[in-house]
């Protein structure tokens, strides 16, 4: 008689033996003034919601969303930063380590904020962050229309001088959900696209070139906004 229960029946696929597939996860930083509104429009792409109460982010915080593109799942890690120079002093080195892409904040309603852009941007050169990272500059608050100091035109020019995609949106206005996710899945599309061409350059395999084009189907979820 055979030892055991399995009554001597062949075993059954083992799922161990599935090959394991590791979801890929992008770092992205959030950073500009203090006030510009990053903490909620990471909570509005993360979680769908704007938070009712904020405060002002010490250090560094981070969320986590798992979006599908073209039928891969892909951890988007948003990493929101300190805008004030005091909490930044000690944390700055870790903003910068390892990341993929960057979204630069201004408020539209405060022209300061867009004008220490250049201070930010330096500071992100100054960690010698590659020129293939992608970077996107976000005008924030732009449901607050009679106080808007920024104009678009403006934005735009700074934005083709730094070689980045604009957008304008609003964290507060819940109509403005799809435009806040377009600014990260547009980052994590421009990655996967980036990585995919960089494992094909490896492996030594010829392709045509690609340029990213925005999708039509704005519902779908595999869709890539830009």
């Amino acid at each position: 008689m055979a030892a055991g229960g399995g009554g001597g029946r062949p075993p059954g696929p083992d799922s161990s033996l599935e090959p394991y597939v590791q979801t890929r996860i992008f770092k992205i930083i959030v950073i500009g003034d203090s006030n510009v509104g990053k903490t909620c429009l990471t909570f509005r792409f993360c979680g769908g919601t704007f938070p009712d109460k904020t405060e002002a982010t010490i250090g560094v915080d981070f969320r986590e969303k798992t979006v599908e593109i073209e039928g891969e799942r892909i951890k988007v890690q948003v990493w929101d930063t300190a805008g004030q120079e005091r909490f930044r002093k000690s944390m700055v080195e870790h903003y910068y380590r390892n990341v993929h892409a960057v979204v630069f904040v201004y408020d539209v309603t405060k022209m300061t904020s867009f004008t220490n852009l250049k201070m930010w941007i330096e500071e992100c050169n100054g960690h010698a962050v590659p020129p293939l990272v992608p970077r996107v500059l976000v005008g924030n608050k732009c449901d607050l229309k009679d106080l808007i100091q920024v104009p678009s035109s403006m934005a735009l020019k700074f934005a083709d001088a730094h070689n980045m995609l604009l957008f304008e949106t609003s964290a507060k206005d819940p109509q403005e959900s799809q435009n806040v996710d377009a600014i990260f899945m547009c980052l994590a599309c421009r990655l996967k696209a980036q990585r995919s061409l960089l494992c094909r350059d490896l492996e030594g395999r010829p392709g045509p070139a690609r340029r990213l084009e925005p999708s039509h189907d704005a519902n779908s979820k595999n869709s890539c906004p830009c």
